[in-house]
């Protein structure tokens, strides 16, 4: 159990020396957390308001503060080049996202124009019944991001490292709140990076 701990605050380490470098993008991610921890109370109210609060909301904070504000070119903090980031990313590096979020932009055309889904559904009435499908929709996809990454990481790296980067994502919404709650504030008093030290662990 040790291990797989060591091996979750390992992906937790990494994810922020080499991603969240970032005040903004901290303070996005800060927002997003807490969308997400609105979403998981909502799983068990509303399972589609939970898929339409993560990806609307959780998602879009999230994945706009690294594509806008996070820097992408050498980083001086870690001695590595971008390509060398995102090549050795356990999670959606830039290329996986840009297919994830296509297809998440897609899903709400998708139900537009085949409201039963080629027959598998009973077809939405009314843009209410409407949003209820593509909030489901979006759930069932985060779902499915996750597993397929998880399963591929059994082959990658293993089946411990697939279910601690699994259980990192799960974790994300707390550890981020607990990361970055003073990032608003650090932005206010001018400070657009975070002061990474040297890194705490190595793979």
């Amino acid at each position: 159990m040790q291990e797989f701990v060591k091996k979750v605050r390992i992906l937790q380490w990494d994810d922020h020396r080499y991603y969240h470098q970032c005040r903004i993008n901290q303070t996005l991610h800060l927002i997003s957390a807490i969308s997400f921890l609105v979403s998981y109370v909502l799983l068990f109210i509303n399972p589609a308001a939970a898929g339409l609060v993560g990806w609307m909301v959780g998602m879009v904070t999230r994945q706009s503060g690294h594509i806008f504000f996070e820097p992408r070119g050498y980083d001086e903090v870690n001695q590595a080049t971008d390509e060398h980031k995102e090549s050795i990313k356990a999670g959606y590096n830039m290329r996986r996202k840009a297919i994830l979020l296509m297809v998440w932009v897609s899903m709400p055309v998708l139900l537009a124009l085949t409201p039963s889904l080629f027959g598998l559904i009973a077809p939405a009435h009314g843009f209410a019944e409407y949003a209820h499908d593509v909030g489901l929709a979006w759930l069932a996809l985060g779902a499915a991001g996750v597993l397929v990454r998880t399963l591929h990481l059994f082959f990658l790296r293993g089946p411990s490292w697939g279910l601690a980067w699994a259980t990192k994502i799960l974790l994300d919404p707390f550890h981020n709140v607990a990361s970055y709650w003073d990032s608003p504030l650090a932005l206010m008093r001018g400070q657009r990076y975070d002061p990474i030290e040297a890194p705490h662990h190595s793979h």
